[in-house]
């Protein structure tokens, strides 16, 4: 019996393949033309398919791999899959309560484990070993659907409570399990078909728990030197800490309060977490007593301009005089900011920023001159002067705010003893799961996008499409000075993602399945599935989410 054939089209060729063909198959015949890095998907006219998948009809293939960042994520989850794997079978499932995914730390993640086995290097060196045979029998990594109420009891029966708690919640009538021989378990996201791809990480003991160091998606081969970022992991935990004693650390969790509780009491204890963590900046800001220039950084959408009011106003109340100040307006007029790799005009870079002026006019000021400050025209493109005048008094303070305010190439003629930085990011402290965490960037993007619509009239899909240049401009610009701060202020509030979902949806949906942002809006909005939605009316007016959702007191 003749087999049916399918005109498969790759780089522009067609070939011939039988109907049934996996995508692993064909993979295998054009890896070595794919060198770079090793292909762990495939898209089928757009869609994203598993290698597992079988060919049903004539497409045209793109191959996904490692260095990818779809490819790179999926690397990710599989290294997740076989190391939960390993930790059971090296330990034995009676002596394993829980293992939880929190945070990042450096390239990889930050784990904790409870039960009887004993956490030391010994076990993590056992573990490691166990995941390299996994590895080396490119053991299958298995795919099925169930019905969602069979995977409410399976997560019961594998004592995975908040699973079972968040699929209570869900809609959809068929969950995708996962699995590695006996082990089961939930990924959200697509997953490598076998374990062979997972060759590049490492275990170290880390705090109260340890880390999966991974390589990073440049450089998918090579795992750095562990560098953790003290300060900045203090953080994460005290606010993993807070959402444990609220009782939700995971979605699951926010939505049983949602439905039993209500919102407003989360929402009133978080903000006063907030507002209280402001209040001790600003009492150690008077308490150091020469300090001028409040230097404040963080990346896209982290509410620098509600937390720079916000800490004005507790300033003020601590008898301090506090004058913003935006970086910004010491931009280079548009004619001399210099060209990125793609010879667009790079606004993110320190060389756009005429800092020779911001630090003559900076200590002009320190020294109790009266100088003009300049306003930059974003529509013409130059810095333009208003008679806006500004001297300085003993209580009087700057409030700076700006990507590279903790780079001291910004402020470098200014005093050391002068200075007070404050580092602020939204560090989502909510996972899905305990097995599935909730990158900060994706709260920060759904932030932008809500803000982006409403403020610049900007479609979803051009924040989208430009995030991932905020994101480099990020990693140049800002995270390597954050270890530099005096203080670290977590910005995420751990009802908000339900809040931005009312806002996201109808954003995301508008993009067209033909555009290439269309494959994260679906994910976000697969995301987004995960929360029951709550209204924004309750949230304070000088809350930082107001930036975003609209409705701050503040000229935001």
């Amino acid at each position: 019996m003749n087999q049916e054939m399918v005109k498969v089209t790759i780089d522009g060729k067609e070939h011939e393949y039988a109907i049934g063909t996996t995508y692993r198959e064909i993979v295998d015949e054009y890896q070595e033309e794919v060198a770079e890095a090793p292909v762990i998907l495939v898209m089928a006219d757009g869609k994203l398919r598993e290698l597992q998948k079988k060919l049903k009809g004539d497409c045209t293939l793109e191959f996904v791999t490692t260095k990818d960042h779809i490819g790179f994520e999926t690397y990710k989850r599989t290294v997740c899959l076989v190391l939960l794997r390993a930790i059971y079978d090296v330990a034995g499932k009676e002596n394993i309560e829980k293992v939880m995914i929190h945070y990042s730390v450096g390239n990889g993640y930050y784990f904790t484990m409870a039960g009887k086995a004993v956490l030391d290097q010994h076990f993590l060196d056992n573990v490691k070993t166990r995941m390299q045979e996994l590895a080396d029998m490119c053991t299958p990594i298995g795919k099925r659907s169930v019905n969602t109420d069979d995977a409410v009891s399976l997560f019961h029966h594998h004592r995975m409570y908040d699973k079972e708690k968040l699929f209570r919640f869900r809609r959809v009538s068929k969950v995708n399990i996962y699995n590695i021989g006996y082990y089961e378990d939930y990924f959200y996201g697509y997953m490598a078909d076998h374990a062979g791809y997972v060759k590049y990480f490492d275990l170290k003991l880390y705090d109260e728990g340890f880390v999966l160091e991974l390589p990073t998606r440049k450089n998918p081969s090579v795992i750095s030197s562990f560098r953790p970022e003290g300060k900045i992991f203090q953080v994460q935990k005290e606010s993993q800490e807070w959402a444990e004693k609220m009782d939700i650390s995971y979605v699951g969790d926010l939505n049983d309060h949602i439905t039993k509780e209500g919102i407003s009491n989360i929402l009133l204890v978080q903000e006063a977490l907030q507002e209280a963590k402001i209040s001790d900046i600003a009492q150690r800001i008077v308490l150091e007593g020469n300090k001028k220039f409040i230097m404040i950084a963080g990346p896209s959408s982290s509410g620098k301009t509600s937390f720079s009011h916000r800490l004005s106003i507790q300033l003020l109340a601590h008898g301090m005089k506090p004058h913003p100040i935006g970086v910004d307006n010491y931009f280079k007029n548009r004619e001399e900011t210099p060209l990125d790799e793609y010879g667009e005009k790079n606004y993110e870079c320190l060389e756009a920023i005429d800092v020779e002026q911001f630090n003559k006019d900076m200590l002009a000021l320190l020294r109790g001159e009266r100088i003009e400050l300049p306003v930059f025209n974003f529509k013409t493109g130059h810095r333009e002067y208003k008679g806006d005048f500004l001297q300085l008094g003993p209580e009087d303070v700057l409030v700076i705010e700006g990507i590279h305010g903790l780079n001291d190439k910004l402020s470098y003629a200014l005093p050391a003893e002068s200075k007070f930085k404050i580092y602020i990011s939204a560090l989502t402290q909510l996972n899905i799961d305990e097995h599935n965490r909730i990158p900060t960037t994706d709260g920060r993007l759904l932030r932008r996008i809500v803000r982006d619509a409403r403020t610049r009239g900007t479609s979803a899909k051009d924040t989208i499409a430009r995030w991932p240049s905020v994101r480099r401009g990020e990693e140049a610009n800002i995270f390597p000075y954050q270890e530099q701060a005096d203080v670290m202020f977590n910005s995420a509030l751990v009802y908000e993602l339900a809040c931005l979902k009312v806002y996201a949806e109808p954003l995301l949906f508008g993009i067209d399945k033909s555009e290439p942002e269309y494959l994260e809006a679906k994910r976000l909005l697969k995301f987004l599935d995960y929360f029951i939605s709550v209204p924004s009316e309750d949230i304070p007016h000088n809350s930082l989410l107001r930036e975003f959702v609209g409705g701050s007191c503040f000229d935001v």
